[in-house]
């Protein structure tokens, strides 16, 4: 792999096809071998006999408490509240001091939870979208957070590979669960265990209903979706399925059948929301159902607690035996009772 600082790989990828590896070194970028790395303050650690990898930030997070200039108590059990989409317009607005600190405190976690923390991505969606009019209640989410990171400090991203050559998506939406009634969309990519992205946004139209809101949301992601599998492909790996799991019937029979197969109270749906229909008629991607109880990205669409916070958290993390054991992550057609999660 190639980064802004260095090339770095791990002994299992050699043989090592292209000649920049044979040298210590490329002008100003240097080479570095082994199976443990310091690259971008993750420690990405390919010492497991499985094939893990296990991407840590421990110490970004610790150097965030340190520097974070109010006691943090590790006493949250979750980085939310079911409150945790809905702005406190009557909250006294921070200072600047304070709504600097909180901008800044944002961004750092941003940074970590779009590599080894995706745990805590709905959060930071959200409160990234309020560094320039924080109040008293986005200062309590952050702490929030700040203390769950706390507790949780040890809980390192484990991803794995299965030999299916799929790629699997978990797309899902909660509908109108914002103040001005629009819809919030969630994303999971895995390849096995672990999420190796992991996507919490706010979409940028109003939607009429359920069905209309889960299409957009596909929309949403579907660039990325094809621009894995391309990637991939360019890596020479023999991508056998490009699987997009959803919740919502209605709309995977839209998606299978396109705009055509519109009624009364979808043809107004725009067109461009139709595109996957084309990608589906290419054999691009498969769009399969799968129940709520095991969709994966429903922790990325909402601020969810109890059981069903933990089950998928562990899932999204990799963290074997924290809650229940890990299985590979797929919709299989049985359900996983969340209550049953302690």
């Amino acid at each position: 792999m190639v980064g802004a600082n260095g090339i770095w790989c791990p002994e299992s990828s050699f043989p090592v096809r292209h000649p920049v590896f044979s040298q210590t070194s490329v002008g100003h970028v240097v080479v570095v071998r082994g199976k443990i790395h310091d690259y971008l303050a993750m420690i990405l650690d390919f010492t497991h006999q499985d094939g893990a990898l296990k991407i840590d930030m421990k110490y970004y997070i610790q150097g965030m408490l340190d520097e974070f200039p109010f006691e943090v108590k590790s006493s949250q059990t979750t980085p939310w509240t079911e409150k945790l989409f809905k702005v406190q317009e009557d909250a006294k607005k921070l200072d600047e001091e304070r709504r600097s600190i909180f901008h800044t405190f944002v961004m750092k976690a941003m940074f970590m939870c779009k590599r080894a923390r995706p745990d805590i991505e709905p959060a930071i969606s959200f409160l990234s979208s309020r560094v320039n009019d924080a109040n008293e209640g986005d200062w309590k989410k952050l702490l929030r957070v700040m203390s769950f990171l706390k507790g949780t400090i040890d809980d390192v991203l484990t991803l794995e590979a299965d030999d299916t050559t799929t790629l699997t998506w978990y797309i899902d939406v909660a509908f109108a669960v914002h103040g001005d009634m629009r819809s919030h969309t969630g994303a999971v990519f895995t390849m096995g265990k672990g999420a190796i992205i992991g996507s919490s946004t706010k979409q940028k139209v109003n939607s009429r209903s359920s069905t209309e809101s889960e299409l957009i949301g596909v929309d949403d992601k579907i660039a990325k979706v094809l621009w894995m599998k391309r990637f991939l492909e360019w890596q020479d790996f023999a991508v056998k399925l490009n699987i997009i799991y959803q919740d919502n019937t209605s709309t995977i029979k839209l998606e299978e059948k396109g705009k055509a197969s519109s009624g009364k109270r979808t043809r107004h749906f725009d067109i461009k929301y139709f595109y996957v229909t084309d990608l589906i008629g290419r054999d691009e991607v498969k769009v399969e159902y799968c129940s709520t109880d095991e969709m994966l990205a429903d922790y990325m669409t909402k601020p969810l607690g109890g059981g069903k916070f933990k089950l998928f958290r562990d899932r999204i993390m990799n963290l074997q035996g924290k809650h229940h054991r890990i299985g590979q992550q797929e919709c299989v057609g049985q359900n996983i009772n969340p209550s049953k999660v302690k």
